[in-house]
């Protein structure tokens, strides 16, 4: 690890807080070789305060987060409680903005050739993303609910019932959309009338307006409105204008890699790395 230090510019590790500080692999002693690493250590409490030393997962920390609590039917409703996001958004999110401090640390050592050493945790990150829920508390003082379907901030945003007996989700983010909307399905009083004609009112009157959206919404089918009010396109996450992403191999399997990175960075030859490979140092 040591000799890889040097030729490296990036080192990301998920131990435990300090379990590469027992084996001499802290940033410390490894800045000590290569001022110009960048360490970024990723657990799911922080190397600081009084849970830094415990195993963050998860599920953990989308509980502790307080995502649950705003995730899943809302109370008195069937099914209602807490729910985990049906995927690792915890773990999801912070390596995106692992990502990200690791970009900024590389813009400052073009600046001055200095590394630096970043923390991130899980429970950080996930606090952070509650967003607009968040922020709804700070405003008033009320801790947010679940609201199952709906939006909290945004009306009309949330699946209504269609002809066919399925649903179709109408996500509707300010009044220009809502008055287009209302224009279409040729409801345009909708859009004139004071209880609705605000996002700030409809919010207000939802009661009022979401019988209104399913009369709407029950005289078409689903591929109707979907035809009607456009198809729903998934777009490729990085697009860049100069360097097109090309791909030219899956990710690696564990330890697929490791012969060449050895070879061209340490110039070890095939009787060194195998003799790593028998103790175990590396697979």
């Amino acid at each position: 690890m040591r000799e890889l230090t040097t030729e490296s510019d990036i080192l990301v590790e998920n131990f435990k807080s300090r379990g590469l500080a027992r084996k001499g692999l802290d940033y410390a002693t490894l800045e000590a070789i290569n001022p110009g690493l960048i360490y970024c250590s990723i657990t799911g409490f922080g190397q600081t305060g009084p849970m830094a030393s415990m195993a963050g997962y998860d599920y953990l920390v989308q509980a502790q987060a307080g995502l649950m609590s705003i995730t899943g039917a809302a109370d008195g409703e069937p099914g209602a409680g807490p729910q985990r996001v049906g995927m690792a958004v915890s773990d999801l999110t912070t390596g995106m903005n692992a990502t990200i401090a690791i970009l900024g640390a590389l813009h400052h050592r073009h600046s001055t050739g200095l590394g630096q050493y970043i923390d991130m945790a899980l429970l950080d990150v996930q606090v952070s993303w509650l967003a607009n829920q968040a922020l709804n508390y700070f405003c008033s003082g009320t801790p947010p609910t679940r609201t199952g379907e709906y939006h909290p901030n945004l009306v009309p945003y949330q699946p209504f019932p269609t002809a066919d007996g399925e649903k179709v989700i109408i996500a509707i983010g300010n009044d220009g959309q809502f008055k287009r909307f209302c224009e279409a399905v040729g409801r345009s009083e909708l859009a004139v009338d004071h209880r609705f004609s605000t996002n700030s009112e409809r919010v207000k009157h939802r009661l009022e307006l979401v019988p209104l959206m399913v009369q709407i919404t029950q005289s078409r089918t689903s591929h109707e409105w979907i035809e009607m009010l456009g198809a729903i396109s998934v777009a490729n996450p990085i697009k860049y204008s100069r360097t097109p992403l090309e791909y030219h191999k899956p990710p690696p399997r564990l330890g697929e890699d490791t012969d060449s990175v050895l070879e061209r960075l340490l110039h070890k030859g095939a009787g060194e790395i195998s003799t790593l490979r028998q103790k175990g140092v590396v697979k």
